[in-house]
């Protein structure tokens, strides 16, 4: 056995040959079937190219939408959408991503109207005024230096109005029928869908676009296009100079780069670009500086037409209270050289002003209000001694007497920690309470099912969400549980957390349960960190370490360190190798024949982990190689055949491993984990791809008896702790690693933490009244 050393290994595991010579064919990258190759180039850190033509997004970019933070080069093709326009087709049948979005929609509707009820309304293309005029002032203010931060909102928009602590259960809101929300929009009318592809014909833009731009502008696209070339940039995919040349078509000469409705639009596509990052919100300045990159002569005067436009919200972080009078009214802060001798005055804290979208400010915002009902809502005196006296670890017992006396809990810790909340979970349903696990994969769910001895009691989170698993509802549209524990909780993105908690009655107890060291969600948002920084609620750290060689190493680069381990079972083999090509010859070597042969292991149950989609060692190629090996054929099911291994993505960040079965007229049969999904035709392309080799991101919240890390030379800038850390725990009882990035492995372990997400929830969480909150 080999472990991981600080410098270059400089011996391979005995299981894998060294006299075989790499093929050399595995060294050339060939695009995806329907992807360009200016897609390719984006994903390798290349210049996009900048020819007009809209690249295809596909499922695996689909999939790696928030992989922009740990993996260099990726983010401009994770659009989430095909462009070919055909995949955009409703469905007869409702889908479970349909019905989670509806339920998202159905979400952020009440919100707004909650919203506009207590501020009114704000017509786009009019001036504000009142407290959001003001808001305005301030950015100008703020951002140019003529007045401090502090003085200006404490002087001009007072003390913020505290927020009301959650309804008492005893009379809780009428909530609606979920089953009575729309459960989709309506698809395009093809009057419509032709309309726009005229318009798109005339601006020189790909006919392919049509179907894609009517579903994000609605039965009006063509006209709003033609009146603003640049709301192109709503569709997932497109580019700014991409949009610009179709405006420069339609409009000739009487376009700019600081026409206001292109800036508007760059204004709203920087910062869904940085959603995908995982950002809620961005700061000012960094949207600035995104505009001045594009070409926009004045970024300031930009970003105050967007705010007036409602195409963004403007939000400030750090300032506090101003100076007070004896009564409570502001006072002036003293002049420069007013203050008493011997004494010094505080400088001001400096403000940030953020901008953001609305819907993840409102998602932020309900998903604040409904964390602070959990945890002032549910009954405090409940006992349960009986049942953590009976818990299997001191860890389990302390969770279960937490989870007695809060409304919200965060529950941390690795693998062998999930143990505790299925203890939880056994020991609420042993009380006679509607208690469920929640987990992110189907994976999980069995592990979880498995754990708390009742099938039953674990769903996927994706399912509890759309309805399809779990309890169903109450009378009042909540989920009818009184405990419900979600594992994998790193994994959660705003928006589906706010629908979670808008789901749970007052009076339910809620337990977010992960390890902090994962990578984070695909979607945008960090809520599983945020409400630990917060410290809003009662917080217990699990004490059950990872067991074996593999839970030790991981453990160690948890905290930034990249230990050798003792491994006399080889449960951990390091691999060297020089080159791209080599890397994937010895991959497809360990998964058909070394592992099998050493541990037992079939190829099925082994996972092939890298950084990204593209590269010459990237899940493409590896996915190719390994086909050619375990189940060639000739792909005449739209490139597949029975057999393969697939991983189907339902929803933008969403991956789920499967094993294709048939093809017939009805679509692609895949055998997802036991559960029987037909992909129709027309969206195999999209939402399809090879499974034997995946990323780090969509193999999140999933283990498999052994792993097999890939890392080339070109993965190297991909690297960071939470990645490494994420993919060198999938394995459970044997872990290889393609080892060819010399140093760069310890550095990424030692030096490059997760990159920060620039988000709104912790302050607000910070803000709200919780008397019982942890100290």
């Amino acid at each position: 056995m080999t472990a991981l050393p600080g410098e270059t290994p400089g011996t391979a595991g005995t299981d894998t040959p060294e006299g075989d010579a790499p093929p050399a064919a595995t060294d050339a990258e060939a695009p995806a079937r329907g992807e360009s190759t200016d897609a390719e180039a984006t994903e390798a850190g290349a210049p996009a190219d900048e020819t007009g033509e809209v690249a295809e997004a596909s499922a695996d970019e689909a999939t790696e939408s928030a992989e922009a933070p740990e993996d260099a080069g990726e983010a401009d093709d994770t659009a989430g959408a095909s462009a070919d326009g055909e995949g955009d087709a409703a469905a007869p049948a409702l889908s479970e991503a349909q019905a989670e979005l509806a339920a998202q929609r159905e979400l952020r509707e009440r919100i707004a109207q909650r919203k506009a009820a207590k501020d009114g309304p704000v017509a786009a293309g009019t001036k504000l005024s009142g407290t959001a005029a003001d808001l305005l002032a301030a950015v100008r203010a703020v951002e140019s230096g003529e007045k401090a931060g502090t003085e200006f909102f404490d002087s001009h928009l007072g003390t913020p109005t505290p927020r009301r602590a959650a309804p008492a259960p005893a009379a809780p809101p009428r909530r609606p029928d979920p089953a009575a929300a729309p459960v989709e929009r309506p698809a395009a009318s093809p009057e419509a869908v032709d309309a726009v592809r005229a318009v798109l014909t005339e601006g020189g833009a790909p006919e392919a676009l049509a179907r894609p731009a009517t579903g994000a502008l609605g039965e009006q696209a063509a006209e709003l296009l033609r009146a603003d070339p640049w709301q192109l940039l709503a569709v997932p995919g497109v580019r700014p100079e991409q949009a610009d040349g179709f405006a420069r078509a339609l409009l000739g000469a009487g376009c700019g780069p600081d026409d206001e409705r292109r800036t508007a639009a760059l204004v709203g596509w920087v910062l869904e670009r940085a959603a995908l990052q995982g950002h809620t919100a961005l700061d000012a300045e960094a949207v600035r500086a995104a505009l001045a990159e594009r070409s926009v002569r004045d970024p300031d005067e930009a970003v105050r037409h967007a705010v007036e436009e409602g195409v963004a919200l403007v939000f400030q972080e750090g300032a506090e209270a101003g100076f007070e009078g004896e009564e409570g009214v502001e006072a002036e802060a003293p002049a420069e050289g007013d203050a008493p001798q011997g004494e010094e005055t505080e400088a001001p804290e400096p403000v940030q002003v953020l901008l953001g979208l609305d819907r993840y400010a409102l998602a932020e915002e309900s998903l604040a209000d409904g964390l602070a009902r959990l945890l002032n809502a549910c009954e405090k005196g409940a006992d349960w001694a009986e049942a953590a006296a009976a818990a299997p670890s001191p860890s389990a017992a302390e969770l279960i007497r937490t989870a007695a006396t809060a409304g919200l809990v965060v529950h941390s810790g690795g693998e062998a920690a999930r143990a505790e909340p299925a203890a939880l979970i056994a020991a609420a349903r042993g009380l006679g309470l509607r208690a469920l696990g929640a987990a992110h994969s189907e994976d999980g769910r069995r592990r979880l099912a498995g754990a708390i001895g009742a099938p039953e009691a674990a769903v996927t989170l994706a399912g509890l969400l759309s309805g399809t698993e779990g309890p169903g509802r109450d009378e009042d549209g909540a989920l009818a549980l009184d405990l419900l524990v979600v594992l994998d909780a790193p994994q959660l993105d705003v928006e589906g957390a706010a629908v979670l908690v808008e789901a749970l009655a007052d009076g339910a107890r809620l337990v977010l349960s992960g390890d902090p060291g994962v990578l984070g969600s695909a979607g945008a948002g960090r809520v599983f960190a945020d409400v630990l920084a917060a410290r809003a609620c009662p917080q217990v750290v699990s004490r059950t370490p990872d067991p074996g060689p593999i839970g030790e190493l991981v453990s160690g680069i948890g905290i930034g360190e990249l230990n050798q381990v003792e491994a006399p079972g080889k449960e951990v083999v390091i691999v060297p190798v020089r080159d791209a090509g080599e890397a994937v010859h010895r991959t497809v070597q360990l998964v058909a024949d070394s592992v099998p042969r050493a541990f037992s292991i079939p190829a099925a149950d082994t996972q092939v982990i890298t950084v990204g989609h593209g590269g010459a060692a990237g899940t493409r190629v590896l996915n190719e190689a390994l086909k050619q090996r375990l189940n060639p054929g000739p792909g005449r099911f739209g490139g597949f055949d029975p057999g393969d291994r697939v991983v189907h993505v339902p929803a933008p960040g969403r991956a789920v491993p499967g094993v294709v079965r048939s093809a017939d007229a009805e679509g692609l049969h895949l055998d997802c984990g036991g559960t029987p999904v037909v992909v129709p035709q027309e969206r195999v392309e999209a939402v399809v791809r090879h499974g034997w080799a995946l990323s780090a991101h969509q193999a999140a919240g999933m283990r498999w008896p052994a792993a097999v890390v890939v890392l080339p030379g070109d993965a190297a800038a991909g690297l960071s702790r939470p990645w490494v850390y994420t993919a060198f725990g999938r394995g459970e009882r044997h872990l290889s690693v393609v080892h060819g990035v010399d140093q760069a492995l310890p550095h990424a372990v030692a030096q490059v933490p997760a990159q920060e997400r620039t988000t709104r929830l912790r302050p607000l969480l910070e803000a709200l009244p919780t008397p019982d909150a942890a100290s």
